[in-house]
């Protein structure tokens, strides 16, 4: 059994217009499955298929604005190819934004509705991964986020240390999955989460007892009676197994 993390998914006050900011910057497709739900993936893209992770961004009344926990870190191939897609993100909306990150090669953005994001300046590592390079999550401990990851979805651990965690699609395509230690109050409120997905839809009941198992615990986030179940991880990470 194993599980395939599908999509990141976001909490938006328009998700039409936050979606078509994220269709630009990602040269991806766009289109919506029910009100109030814009799904964004590469064109042409089939799942399941390691070689993207996919956006869905979904209406709520008031996605507060707090310290997040999840961002995502964009790819580019070279010094020109990183001014350019700076230029053109904040020609789409795009803001420059301060974490704190002092004098760094990478440009720290936010997008129209102040969700944080980097634009990496090129890196070797990412230069097959597609516009995606990783989805960072941040962490009080790599090594135990990876000891349940590691198990939960049939991705690699690349690198491991106790300060930064790196995985990726057994596959070898994608983008990766990285934990990065952070120190301080985590974040009490989450505008994004990851989306898991059995290979199987008959695998699903099976799957979130092996989750069980592996430390996760069922979290109520009054999603009320839906298809999916709604989880958090052994550091309170929520995240959903879809139905």
């Amino acid at each position: 059994m194993s599980l395939q993390l599908v999509q990141v998914n976001l909490k938006a006050m328009d998700d039409a217009a936050l979606g078509r900011f994220w269709a630009e910057a990602l040269g991806w497709g766009m289109e919506s499955e029910a009100p109030g739900v814009t799904n964004l993936e590469p064109v042409g893209f089939s799942w399941p298929d390691p070689s993207a992770v996919c956006i869905d961004l979904v209406a709520v009344p008031d996605p507060a604005t707090v310290r997040y926990r999840v961002h995502l870190d964009l790819a580019t191939t070279s010094d020109a190819h990183h001014a350019e897609l700076v230029a053109r993100l904040r020609e789409l909306g795009a803001t420059p934004a301060d974490v704190g990150q002092g004098d760094v090669p990478w440009t720290v953005l936010a997008d129209p509705e102040g969700n944080v994001f980097c634009v990496l300046e090129p890196r070797e590592i990412y230069r097959d991964t597609g516009p995606i390079a990783a989805v960072v999550v941040d962490c009080e401990d790599p090594r135990a986020m990876v000891g349940f990851w590691g198990e939960a979805i049939d991705w690699t651990v690349h690198e491991l240390t106790d300060v930064y965690a790196r995985l990726r699609s057994s596959k070898g395509v994608g983008p990766y999955l990285e934990f990065i230690r952070t120190y301080g109050e985590p974040a009490a409120w989450h505008r994004f989460h990851l989306d898991l997905a059995p290979y199987r839809r008959e695998d699903k009941a099976a799957e979130v007892a092996r989750l069980q198992a592996l430390g996760a615990t069922l979290a109520d986030v009054g999603q009320g009676e839906v298809s999916w179940t709604v989880m958090a991880d052994p550091m309170g990470n929520e995240f959903c197994v879809l139905g």
